[in-house]
């Protein structure tokens, strides 16, 4: 029944082609049928194909509605979507774990667009490892762990507990196993291959995978059946369609 079902919130920008950002988050919600709240961290001028503008919400808005939610729901669960800085997302963490401790935390770093256009640089301007410590866990691409820990690959990062967070590494970037993504849990590293559908590229994947894993985390799956499910989910949506907009839910 729809009453019971566990509340996630996004927060991320809006896409007015619905392919990425919240709507592509809510959508995502509905299938895997949890009740989805969304928060705006921008309005976007955009296509599938090309970005024209951003216009970012002012911050102090943003904290103000995680604020006036958590006071009347009981969120499980957070995805975080693009932010423009690093204190910026700092404050949503922040205030996310002083009102709800035991809410878990989805972000996928969105640093640039897949129209190359460039939402957030990473600099030393506050502590990394502690901001990621609130995070419970993170889906970068293969350019995009390198931007966030240089040398995580080559200089074996995650087996000397420097990073403190789970990480999903997303594989389609991946150069010697095209789709195949790796999960790095607290003991373990765990290959998810890809299935044997014909998937096409997609504007706003990313975000369509880490809202999965977010709905399934609030379902109450363990972090690796979340990433499983949500891998399945991601694949069936790529293979909907050839264009670069696919479908959540095929008759």
């Amino acid at each position: 029944m729809s009453e019971n079902r566990p509340y996630v919130l996004t927060i991320a920008g809006l896409d007015p082609t619905g392919g990425a950002g919240i709507l592509a988050d809510i959508k995502t919600f509905e299938q895997h049928q949890v009740t989805g709240f969304a928060i705006s961290t921008a309005n976007t001028i955009q296509t599938e194909n090309q970005f024209h503008h951003i216009q970012w919400t002012d911050l102090s808005f943003v904290l103000r509605s995680i604020e006036t939610l958590f006071e009347n729901y009981k969120i499980k669960t957070v995805k975080i979507g693009i932010t423009p800085s690093l204190p910026y997302l700092n404050r949503i963490l922040s205030t996310i774990k002083l009102l709800s401790p035991t809410t878990k935390i989805v972000w996928d770093p969105v640093l640039k667009s897949t129209t190359a256009f460039e939402f957030m640089k990473i600099t030393a301007d506050l502590d990394f490892h502690k901001i990621l410590s609130k995070i419970d866990l993170i889906t970068p691409n293969y350019n995009e762990i390198e931007l966030l820990f240089p040398g995580f690959l080559s200089n074996n990062l995650w087996i000397k507990n420097e990073v403190p967070t789970t990480i999903l590494l997303k594989g389609g970037h991946n150069p010697t196993k095209i789709g195949t993504d790796c999960l790095f849990l607290k003991n373990e590293i765990v290959e998810l291959l890809p299935s044997e559908k014909k998937c096409f590229e997609k504007h706003g994947s990313g975000c369509i995978l880490s809202a999965a894993i977010a709905a399934n985390l609030a379902l109450n799956q363990d972090e690796k059946e979340a990433c499983i499910n949500a891998k399945t989910y991601i694949e069936t949506y790529l293979s909907s369609t050839s264009t670069l907009i696919g479908y959540h839910y095929v008759q």
